[in-house]
């Protein structure tokens, strides 16, 4: 085998743009962002004016946004222009878990990437910081169906800080709550000593830990990778600002009709999720798609500076952990 080819990256390899991979070769703050918020959680055409200007947000603290999809079975950590509209307009685009990841690569497929699938390739890439809207959980009726999203088992073996606005109150919180701990997965309040109820501030469910600042953050972050042992990632939970909440008593009123609606017509499984949501949209006159906006901007913004954070001062200890991925 010559040289060259000994070298040359494999095709299912991640591409990282040329931006991101300057940003990593200099220790320059990156934020990675998932793809399936553009691609299936918005309409059109807000999805791609939303896609831009979480970027910007990013841009604005001083980071990086390494916008993550799968595009024609390559995995692009960063996107240009055109790759950015094509996520957001080209309806074949799929729904890529991490569990999609090889399917999608092998056959040349194109997709959004969920959080799962987000974490992965970022981790791989060597990016540390990752903003998301909310984390995936455990379903009510958990003891009944056993359904619980991908993203927590993968989070457990992914060397990566996730900043979120914690779980879509459709979930059923405490029980996640207890599965986060049970696989060993760190939870910090950011500024709050409650976990937030993503559209709405509070959820009522204490956390263990509260931190105050990027650099509380990016201090723990140090403290992981010191300590080594299991790579499991470190959630930074950031209450939607209470002005930009749903209204709590519109959401509890909105979400029972929905769940008894639910029970009276035998609606299970995955299609629990998508019908709640649906209902919570329409229920609220589009008010909870906001205050969902409203997490995300706040989450992008935070992981910004939380990258600043971390980027400022290089890893120290024997046992540094940015890139690990699930599996390694």
């Amino acid at each position: 085998m010559s040289s060259n080819a000994s070298h040359r990256a494999h095709p299912c390899a991640p591409v990282l743009s040329p931006e991101v991979r300057a940003a990593l070769a200099t220790h320059h703050p990156v934020v990675a962002l998932e793809s399936t918020i553009i691609a299936h959680g918005l309409p059109r055409p807000r999805n791609l004016r939303v896609a831009e200007e979480l970027e910007g947000l990013v841009r604005s603290s001083g980071a990086v946004p390494a916008t993550i999809a799968v595009l024609d079975g390559r995995a692009h950590i960063g996107l240009d222009k055109a790759q950015l509209e094509r996520v957001a307009t080209d309806p074949g685009m799929r729904k890529l878990g991490h569990r999609d990841l090889a399917p999608a690569l092998a056959t040349g497929a194109s997709g959004a990437t969920t959080v799962s699938a987000t974490a992965f390739l970022a981790a791989r890439a060597g990016l540390r910081v990752f903003a998301t809207g909310g984390l995936g959980g455990v379903h009510r009726e958990w003891t009944r169906t056993q359904d619980e999203s991908a993203d927590l088992r993968l989070l457990a073996r992914t060397g990566i800080t996730v900043v979120c606005a914690g779980v879509k109150s459709i979930l059923d919180v405490p029980a996640t709550l207890q599965r986060l701990e049970t696989l060993g997965i760190t939870v910090l309040g950011y500024g709050t000593g409650l976990f937030p109820g993503f559209y709405l501030t509070s959820s009522g469910e204490p956390v263990d830990w509260t931190v105050r600042t990027p650099e509380e953050v990016a201090d723990v972050m140090r403290a992981q990778d010191v300590l080594g042992g299991p790579g499991g990632a470190l959630v930074v939970a950031n209450p939607v600002p209470v002005a930009d909440q749903l209204d709590p008593a519109l959401h509890d009123r909105v979400l029972a009709e929905a769940l008894a609606e639910c029970r009276e017509r035998g609606i299970v499984g995955q299609a629990v999720t998508p019908f709640l949501l649906d209902r919570l949209m329409r229920g609220t006159g589009g008010a909870s798609l906001e205050a969902n906006l409203a997490a995300v901007r706040a989450n992008v913004s935070l992981a910004a500076r939380i990258s600043g954070a971390w980027a400022a001062r290089p890893p120290e200890g024997p046992a540094p952990r940015p890139g690990r991925a699930a599996g390694q």
